[in-house]
């Protein structure tokens, strides 16, 4: 599950996450809209954040990256051919990640929101991980690209702090 990263095998959570707050924003203010191609809309919704309650599953640990971005980047192949390392990176109470946890809890937010009226019980998962994943990301605070820098930099290191991406998660 869950989306890979600029046509190659590594999965970035915190851009897959931002994009699954994106979509979801998107049906619930355009919902009419959309027309015929709203239940491709909520698929694709769906698709990312039952990866994301994938990657949240355990308490205290946060699935944040699968796969070497450096090898990844190199090696332009169909998932199915892939044969690069499927490191997985985490964030946890002695590894912080409050960017990418804020990513994801403002995703998992959103998405209940599109599912409320659909499906009540996926509606509620989906709020009461949000609710655990910002509770992690604003008591364990830190960047993850400080915690993980040599496998998220140079590609989602953070520059400006966690604080917006906190914000964001709360709000949703």
């Amino acid at each position: 599950g869950g989306y890979y990263d600029a046509g190659d095998n590594v999965k970035f959570v915190f851009p897959m996450a931002f994009t699954t707050t994106l979509l979801s924003w998107s049906i619930i203010d355009f919902k009419r809209n959309i027309g015929n191609e709203l239940g491709n809309a909520v698929k694709a919704v769906k698709w990312g954040t039952d990866f994301l309650l994938k990657a949240t599953a355990r308490d205290g640990v946060i699935y944040v990256q699968v796969g070497d971005a450096f090898s990844d980047h190199s090696c332009w192949e169909r998932p199915e051919d892939m044969d690069t390392l499927r490191t997985v990176y985490k964030i946890d109470a002695n590894n912080p990640g409050s960017d990418v946890a804020g990513e994801i809890a403002a995703a998992l937010a959103a998405a209940s929101i599109v599912f409320r009226s659909l499906d009540s019980s996926y509606s509620n998962l989906l709020l009461d991980r949000a609710v655990k994943v910002f509770d992690f990301a604003n008591r364990h605070r830190g960047a993850y690209s400080s915690s993980l820098h040599s496998a998220v930099c140079p590609f989602y290191c953070d520059f400006n702090g966690y604080q917006d991406e906190l914000l964001w998660g709360a709000s949703w």
